[in-house]
Order: C-alpha cells, then structure tokens, then sequence
C-alpha cells in the first residue's frame, strides 16, 4: 500500500511507543483485525496489529501470553510494546518474522506434524498455568501439589487472564439465544441460506461439549496451515496470537485437529487424519484422553467446521468444507457419542 495511505496517527504511534517513524510499507493485510508491515527509518523492520477495542482486555491477555512464550524460546514474534488504546483502538508492535513455507496437504502425516506443535504450543502455554500456581501466597492443597504441566488442572492463580470471550468460532459456551453466538453481521443475513444439517450437527456437537464437565486451559483457537511457518522439516513460527481460548484442552486439540489445513476457504480433514492428529497430540503430550474428551475433542472439530460452512453460506458460497461436512458428519458424531 502507498505510505500515504497509512492511517494519520501510526507514524506518530511509532515514534513514541518504539522511538522512530516508518518510512515504508512492507505489506498490510486486513481480517479481523488491521496488520502493518513497516520498515522504520533505523532499518528495523515491524509488524503493527491494529483492532477494535471491544472486547474488555482480551487483547491485552493474548499479547502478554505471546510475550512469555517468545520469552520461553517458543518459535513465535516477539511483542515490542504493550496494547495501547488508540482512541476506539488497541494497538500493538510486534519484531517482524518474514520466512517460511506453509506446509500444505492433510494426509495423516502431515496431521502428525501438525498435532506435534500443537502439543509442543499447549505445553508451554501450560506452564503458565502452572507457574502461575507455584506464585500463589497460600497454603498449597494436595491437588495443586499434584499438578504437572501433562495434566492440567484448574488453576487458583494465572499469569495470563484468561482471554474471554472466545473467539467466536469455538464459543461453543457462548450464553447468547440460540444456536450460534451473537454476531450482529450475521445474524443480520438471511439464515435460510445455512443448510439444515449444518445447524443440526452444530448443535448435537455443541451439546455434547456443554455435557462434559473438564476445565478450560489457554490455547491457540485458529491453528490452521496460513498462521504456521516452516523450514528444514522444523517449524520457524506459529502466528495469530489474538486467536487465544479459554476452552478445554481436548476441545482446542479437536478444534486444532479439523482445521489445520486450512488456507482460504473452510476446509475440513479426512475422518483418518483427524484421528492421527489425536493420537500424535496425546503421544506428544504424554498423556492419552479419557473416553469423555476424545468425544469432545470430536464434536469440537465438528463445531468448527459447521461455524465456517455457515459462516460461508451466510456470505452466498460454500466451498469444499460443505461437501465434507455433509460426507463426514455422521462418522464424526459417532465418534463424538453426539
């Protein structure tokens, strides 16, 4: 994009939250939220998140996870500054990490591969649960003295507050009327577009995850093929920190396991790699599910899937997801016990 095109008050943001003005832009792409690539005028390149400030500090929460976890040696960008209000705005500056191939395909081997930085992301964001409870000034319970980062419990203290409310597409817990969460853009659409088996998946799906009884943890909600990087075989970063959750662990791997090959349009895995990301999650853990959250870690899966098919047919398309939506279902809410 032209500089000139840069919103009036960033040169300035720049100055005083990171002590030097841009002089070009390296790209800008916008989603959900504004993201500037900018070239500051000592040569240092960064990246700069822009978004509405409407969510009570949810924003605050990811970025100070993403900074432990950069601080941890996690392949992930370094935070350079806090979130910042900007009149209706949150604002934040991130190093910039250019590089990488996208690993395409989901083959179960690609699942593996795919299942294992899950893990290796789940790991670390527990161990800051678990540090958080070794920081709490009072009499240690025989249950907190237990806890080890494979076997996450419910904590007394955090870090990192929890970053509510959910991401829409695993607000599976939302409180709103009805089926799906409340988005006025599209709930303002014509609903008759979303197919029948859509909504009735969602909702078998969505019930036998409110019927589980486990604790939430944080972890990645939006763990798909574009948000990871790779070099050499290994993976060189993992992007998209504002996607954090606060849902249970085997929700979030479901959720992870039928969306990682995604690049565009929704997407969904076959049944075989969902399973080998499940079961290359659980080896990499070192902690097999219990038979409740292997059910919920599929009917999370399918709740993702059926969030992206509406979300498409509300938009006037929907793409491969459907088909596999409806080919799959079935088979997936078996497995879910759904």
């Amino acid at each position: 994009m032209p500089f000139d095109d840069l919103p009036g008050w960033l040169p300035a943001w720049c100055l005083e939250q990171l002590g030097s003005r841009p002089v070009d832009v390296l790209f800008r792409h916008q989603s959900m939220s504004a993201v500037f690539g900018l070239r500051l005028a000592g040569g240092t390149d960064v990246v700069v998140k822009v978004r509405d400030d409407n969510d009570g500090g949810r924003v605050g929460s990811c970025v100070s996870a993403q900074a432990r976890l950069a601080e941890s040696g996690f392949p992930c960008a370094r935070p350079l500054t806090p979130v910042v209000g900007v009149g209706s705005l949150a604002v934040h500056a991130e190093e910039f990490r250019p590089g990488g191939e996208v690993l395409r395909g989901d083959a179960p081997g690609v699942a593996v591969r795919y299942a294992e930085v899950f893990a290796r992301l789940m790991i670390a964001l527990a161990e800051l649960t678990v540090l958080a409870e070794s920081t709490v000034l009072t009499e240690p319970t025989a249950q907190s003295r237990s806890t080890v980062p494979t076997q996450p419990t419910a904590p007394t203290a955090l870090i990192v507050t929890p970053p509510l409310p959910n991401p829409r597409w695993v607000r599976w817990d939302h409180t709103d009327p009805g089926l799906w969460p409340s988005i006025e853009s599209l709930d303002n659409k014509d609903q008759s577009l979303v197919p029948a088996y859509v909504s009735d998946t969602a909702d078998r799906a969505r019930r036998r995850i409110l019927a589980a009884d486990l604790p939430s943890v944080l972890g990645h909600a939006d763990f798909e093929a574009h948000n990871l990087r790779w070099h050499d075989h290994q993976v060189q970063t993992v992007h998209d920190w504002d996607s954090l959750a606060w849902q249970p662990e085997a929700a979030l791997v479901g959720a992870a396991s039928a969306v990682f090959p995604k690049l565009g349009p929704a997407t969904l895995p076959p049944v075989e790699s969902t399973e080998a990301f499940l079961a290359a999650y659980q080896d990499a853990r070192g902690r097999p599910f219990t038979a409740e959250e292997q059910q919920v870690a599929w009917a999370a899966g399918l709740w993702s899937a059926a969030h992206d098919v509406r979300w498409e047919a509300l938009h006037g398309y929907i793409a491969v997801s459907g088909k596999a939506l409806w080919t799959q279902a079935a088979e997936r809410l078996r497995r879910a016990n759904a």
